[in-house]
């Protein structure tokens, strides 16, 4: 707790301007708020992993593998209407669709 203190305390003399008198309580909150946000989210990532993989089938639908999200679609007549349909069906809605490509990924721990 002493350290978490020291630290807001550096912070607040690096990142309060040097013409301020003082910064307020919100700005100190917002300082450690952004401090552990930023923290945290550098934690995550160096433990995610992201894997992609792509599927195609013939028709106006391509379904993602187990565990993996769509995130996004293509087709091979052009059609420019579509939806991802329960996060991991691509579905293009133009009538004869020859071919239809999903791309699906999913987030993992290393």
């Amino acid at each position: 707790m002493k350290s978490a203190a020291l630290l807001l305390l550096l912070l607040t003399t690096l990142w309060c301007p040097s013409s301020a008198q003082q910064c307020s309580f919100q700005d100190l909150v917002r300082l450690g708020s952004d401090a552990l946000l930023k923290s945290l989210a550098s934690a995550v990532l160096e433990k995610a992993t992201l894997s992609c993989t792509s599927t195609s089938s013939s028709g106006s639908y391509a379904n993602c593998p187990s565990g993996y999200l769509a995130v996004s679609c293509s087709c091979g007549n052009a059609c420019v209407s579509w939806d991802i349909q329960s996060e991991k069906t691509c579905h293009f809605q133009c009538a004869n669709q020859d071919w239809t490509s999903a791309c699906c990924c999913m987030i993992g721990n290393k």
